[in-house]
């Protein structure tokens, strides 16, 4: 049930999957993915060295992945480019966004850095890591939650 915008808690109710509840929040264009001589490529163009940060893979209006980060975006983002063996979601996600970028499609990345001003006495709250959940499960983007490689 809505209350004051948002969804309380423990319902399961989810929003229609779109970017707009993003920006609404705060998500900002960051940049997009590319090929390049066949070389998957993230091109970013703001928050590159912002820690704590919510990102999504968005293509059109539709979220297609929200993931976090505790360290630098541009460093995650690497990780997709370039996926070691063990790394599953990465090697997923690598591919879907290459079938995406062949198939014509474009893969646009949106951000959120967390400023570290929320705090519980003097403890800092990772807002980002909080955030995450919650957008999943009411957004329900396609690529969070699959587990085939």
């Amino acid at each position: 049930m809505r209350r004051g915008g948002t969804l309380e808690p423990g319902n399961r109710q989810s929003l229609e999957n779109h970017v707009r509840h993003l920006i609404g929040i705060g998500f900002q264009r960051v940049g997009q993915w590319e090929l390049a001589d066949g070389v998957l490529v993230c091109k970013l163009e703001a928050l590159q060295k912002n820690k704590n940060v919510l990102y999504a893979f968005v293509s059109g209006e539709t979220v297609l992945y929200v993931g976090k980060s505790v360290r630098t975006l541009q460093n995650r983002l690497k990780g997709y480019q370039k996926p070691g063996p063990t790394q599953r979601t990465n090697q997923r996600n690598h591919r879907l966004i290459r079938e995406m970028l062949e198939g014509g499609s474009e893969v646009q990345i949106f951000a959120w850095a967390d400023d570290g001003r929320l705090a519980y006495g003097p403890f800092h709250i990772n807002l980002a890591a909080g955030l995450e959940d919650s957008i999943v499960g009411v957004l329900r983007p396609g690529w969070n939650g699959l587990r085939e490689a």
